[in-house]
């Protein structure tokens, strides 16, 4: 299932006290579980000016739906083509074994 980076520009969403991130946070799962089991919310990261998360969902406009019946901007919602870390720059003797 594909996986998407969904960018919500909040204005000081830094600053959001804990209280209030626990009140998205519960506002999401409410809308998830609305939704169904094809939607999942792995990670946010609140940042400044902005909160970035991680869905597994079929499609972007599901993504977009959720975005819309919890009252969340989707200002920008990636398809992740590729996940790459540290070890992608070593190397993988499967990996090698299996190009072969």
């Amino acid at each position: 299932m594909p996986k998407f980076l969904i960018e919500r520009e909040i204005p000081n969403a830094g600053a959001l006290s804990p209280t209030d991130l626990k009140a998205i946070a519960q506002r999401s799962c409410a809308v998830l579980k609305q939704l169904g089991p094809a939607i999942q919310w792995v990670m946010s990261y609140v940042t400044e000016d902005k909160i970035t998360c991680v869905y597994i969902a079929p499609s972007a406009e599901l993504i977009r739906e959720h975005a819309r019946l919890g009252g969340f901007p989707a200002d920008r919602v990636l398809e992740i083509a590729v996940m790459i870390d540290p070890t992608t720059a070593e190397e993988n003797e499967l990996a090698a074994a299996a190009a072969a």
